[in-house]
């Protein structure tokens, strides 16, 4: 099982593009277990008050809520450096993220525009 790193609008752009969360990520890393930082969770609360069915019920059951790393004060300071550390792509769509997780030795899932997820490494 490949932990999976959840960035907010990772998960907006999954959720418009009508992907079924099972079978996308099956196709893109085999079996995954989610991981949704504390941060990106209220971020998502936010965004879901001015955007209806983001499903995030389905996307907290089905992830393990990652604690924000003390002392960084960016979400994606926190995702780039779980990433790097234990090997976990995040689901993005944030293009400058992508480019920091791959100088950094990271790795991204992205949602691309032929409606698939593919994963992206150094």
């Amino acid at each position: 099982m490949v932990g999976v790193l959840i960035d907010a609008c990772g998960w907006v752009a999954l959720v418009e593009a009508r992907l079924n969360l099972d079978i996308s990520m099956k196709d893109a890393v085999g079996s995954a277990d989610l991981k949704l930082l504390e941060s990106v969770n209220r971020e998502l609360e936010s965004v879901s008050s001015n955007q209806k069915g983001l499903l995030l019920d389905l996307l907290r059951n089905r992830s393990e809520i990652v604690p924000d790393i003390e002392g960084m004060g960016h979400t994606d300071e926190m995702l780039v450096l779980l990433s790097c550390k234990n090997g976990w792509p995040v689901l993005t769509v944030d293009t400058e993220l992508k480019r920091r997780l791959i100088e950094q030795g990271g790795s991204y899932i992205e949602v691309t525009s032929s409606r698939y997820l593919r994963l992206v490494e150094p």
